[in-house]
């Protein structure tokens, strides 16, 4: 079994998956949509990757302000996620992913990566961020 980590955000869903041990977390995909409320394709392209992939169970990055507090965009994506909840079967949890765009554009900046290619790997890097934390507690709570 393995996690998979979503960067759920207006237009894109950042993806990646733990390895078969919950050690590491790889970026997969950006799944693109036209508009914010059109996700029926982007569910889809979801449930293949679970199949695909063996997922056992999904985390979701959760917005937060900086003051601890949850605005619109946790809402969002609260609902966002309890549809994925109930769609799959598969248990959704949150994790806090306050600063990970600017990680992984820290990490793209890092490796060479030109400024206006960026966008194009951003949100999965968020996703593997967002997972990778979640693991890396997973690890820290069993030692």
């Amino acid at each position: 079994m393995r996690i998979m980590g979503l960067d759920y955000g207006d237009k894109t869903v950042g993806v990646a998956v733990s390895d078969e041990m919950l050690l590491t977390a790889q970026p997969v995909e950006t799944i693109k949509r036209e508009r914010a409320n059109k996700l029926r394709q982007t569910y889809a392209r979801i449930e293949e990757l679970i199949m695909e992939y063996d997922i056992g169970k999904i985390v979701t990055g959760l917005p937060l302000g900086m003051d601890d507090k949850e605005g619109v965009r946790c809402q969002v994506t609260r609902e966002f996620a309890e549809t994925l909840e109930r769609r799959t079967g598969i248990e959704v949890v949150f994790q806090d992913e306050r600063l990970t765009t600017f990680a992984a554009d820290a990490v793209l900046e890092e490796g060479g990566v030109r400024r206006e290619k960026r966008k194009a790997y951003i949100d999965k890097i968020a996703a593997s961020l967002i997972l990778q934390g979640y693991l890396d507690s997973l690890q820290s709570s069993r030692d």
